[in-house]
């Protein structure tokens, strides 16, 4: 078995992991770090009767993944009353969300940037507010800041001078260029209010957003756990009208697609129609489950065609080209 697909049935099955030898746990952790998912994995083996040199590392990864969550809690209060002003709608999104609706994606879950979601024509309203509120630009190159304006789904992202987190302020979930254009409108008029004025997406859409984001929107880097959030989603809130949800949104193939990686990967329960895979289904799952014993990643080839492909999503290929050039100019390239 990968370390990979034994990071997958681990969390699967916490109790399978009580047989392991030392080595096996040094790379199940190195992949669960790899992957962002140590707290995660943490919280699946804690209570177990494990090694004393393995319970200090569920312990520690358990204190580490609190103190992330506290965190991006704070972070979201400092948007909130720097936008509540605007009396707009905001809607949290991704990590930030499930901590603060306390669904169960949370437990453990590593929080990067704060996402949140607001109202299109009024979005240059949100980013003055930030602005004044501390947040300054992270991306001062002319041709990144008229990139994300123009095409992108959210402003340029945006870091605290003093407390070094980033905001990322979306006004859709995909890219303007791409392919499937998801309701945006309808995401925000579904959206709940939580106790704090904040609002995290509908049942439904938040299944869907989980989906947009693993399978829509980049090369399935972080898909282990983007997989695990729609795990957790649909074994606590099911699948009622959610093939409808996505099927409004664009997204009905690539819902299908998530409940069959689900289901062979995290043995969720999904209807009898997303439970069979295809032979693109298990590339998929070998571009998700592609790291080595030390958390690397293997399969240059598998992740360089999904590289490909999440540009090739992103955009019409005469863009495409002339992005991929100017980029090439100014200097960049993928990290491989």
């Amino acid at each position: 078995m990968s370390p990979g697909w034994r990071l997958a049935h681990v969390l699967r099955d916490p109790g399978t992991a009580l047989g392991f030898t030392a080595r096996e746990w040094t790379e199940l952790f190195a992949v669960a770090r790899a992957e962002q998912m140590a707290g995660t994995l943490a919280h699946r083996l804690n209570g177990l009767a494990l090694p004393p040199r393995v319970q200090r590392l569920v312990e520690d990864a358990i204190a580490s993944a609190e103190q992330v969550r506290q965190a991006a809690l704070w972070e979201a209060e400092m948007a909130r009353r720097a936008l509540a002003p605007l009396g707009m709608k905001v809607v949290l999104l991704k990590g930030t969300a499930f901590a603060a609706a306390g669904l169960s994606p949370s437990a453990g879950r590593n929080i990067g940037d704060l996402d949140i979601l607001v109202p299109r024509d009024r979005i240059e309203e949100a980013e003055v507010a930030l602005l004044a509120a501390g947040w300054e630009w992270v991306k001062p190159d002319p041709y990144d800041d008229a990139y994300y304006r123009r095409w992108m789904h959210e402003l340029p992202p945006l870091i605290h001078r003093e407390r070094d987190r980033m905001i990322d302020v979306h006004h859709t979930i995909l890219p303007l260029t791409a392919r499937i254009r998801p309701d945006a409108q309808a995401l925000l008029d579904a959206s709940e209010p939580l106790e704090n004025g904040l609002c995290i997406l509908s049942r439904t859409d938040r299944q869907v957003h989980a989906v947009a984001h693993l399978l829509a929107d980049g090369d399935l880097a972080g898909g282990m756990r983007n997989l695990w959030d729609f795990h957790c989603l649909i074994r606590d809130e099911g699948t009622q009208g959610l093939a409808e949800r996505a099927r409004h949104h664009g997204l009905g193939r690539e819902m299908a697609r998530a409940g069959r990686l689900s289901h062979a990967l995290y043995g969720t329960e999904v209807p009898p129609e997303w439970q069979r895979l295809t032979l693109l289904d298990r590339l998929y799952l070998r571009r998700m489950t592609a790291r080595d014993g030390w958390g690397r990643g293997s399969r240059k080839f598998t992740r360089l065609a999904f590289y490909v492909r999440s540009h090739w999503l992103r955009m019409p290929p005469l863009m495409l080209a002339r992005h991929l050039w100017t980029k090439y100019r100014k200097g960049y390239r993928p990290v491989g």
